[in-house]
């Protein structure tokens, strides 16, 4: 799960990573997960996380909206 870097802290997973983002943006993220995210994370693999998110996210809901107006007859 959590690998030793070189400096000797643990380095966290994709998976987690992408976990921390889902809650943070949701606003739901734990105080131990938010502290352990800041002393074993990267900075730059949270900003890439989230901007997957946020496409992702986005893209989700625009084929929700796609949906929606096929099946409506729009």
């Amino acid at each position: 799960m959590a690998e030793k870097r070189s400096d000797g802290q643990k380095k966290i997973s994709p998976m987690i990573i992408m976990g921390s983002v889902i809650a943070a943006s949701f606003g739901v993220q734990t105080q131990a997960n938010r502290e352990r995210d800041f002393a074993q994370g990267s900075f730059h693999h949270f900003v890439i996380g989230g901007i997957v998110f946020s496409i992702l996210f986005v893209l989700l809901l625009v084929g929700i909206v796609e949906i929606v107006l096929y099946v409506s007859d729009v």
